[in-house]
């Protein structure tokens, strides 16, 4: 049976009620111990949805990125995008990773007390602001900041990932999961 609520615009599907293609994904996700978020569960509805998101976000997280920087990027572009359940996922990674409040507060308005993170978060802004034209300074500026061109590829990958995230958490009206308020402080 699917779950269709008054707060998601589309079922959330798990493994017995996915279409077929989207089902043994679903079953590998659960019997590696994961479990199944809403969000895996809105785009089981459409199995290439659900294969290209898997393979963007397994691939992306398998580069040269830190963790931590692809928190603070989740942190940014969720916060740029209204995308509150989103959000609320990226904090709480934040916080299980040892992020004060303080930080995830700043870098939910791209930016961070660590100058090398601050340079990388100011040229993603800087792109998705400029509608993927950056100032050449933010480029030269997070290069000056030791990101390798590898890195800066994959933090723009990053940011496409968590843009698709947040179109389709927003799409569905995903609400945020319940959570501790604190962690959630104000953006900066």
């Amino acid at each position: 049976m699917t779950v269709k609520t008054d707060y998601s615009r589309f079922d959330i599907h798990d493994e017995l009620t996915a279409p077929g293609g989207s089902e043994r994904l679903l079953k590998s996700i659960s019997s590696a111990g994961g479990s199944v978020s809403k969000l895996v569960g809105v785009l089981a509805g459409s199995p290439a949805s659900l294969r290209a998101f898997a393979r963007l976000r397994s691939e992306l997280h398998s580069g040269s990125l830190p963790p931590s920087t692809e928190i603070r990027i989740g942190l940014a572009v969720s916060e740029h995008r209204g995308d509150r359940y989103s959000l609320a996922q990226h904090a709480r990674s934040a916080r299980l990773s040892g992020f004060g409040l303080d930080e995830i507060s700043r870098n939910r308005s791209f930016s961070s007390n660590d100058p090398k993170e601050a340079a990388l978060l100011a040229f993603l802004e800087g792109s998705i602001k400029s509608e993927g034209h950056p100032p050449v300074h933010l480029l030269e500026e997070a290069r000056e900041a030791d990101w390798s061109d590898e890195q800066l590829i994959e933090a723009l990958g990053e940011v496409a990932l968590c843009e698709f995230q947040s179109l389709i958490a927003n799409a569905a009206g995903l609400p945020e999961d319940q959570i501790d308020s604190g962690l959630l402080p104000q953006a900066a």
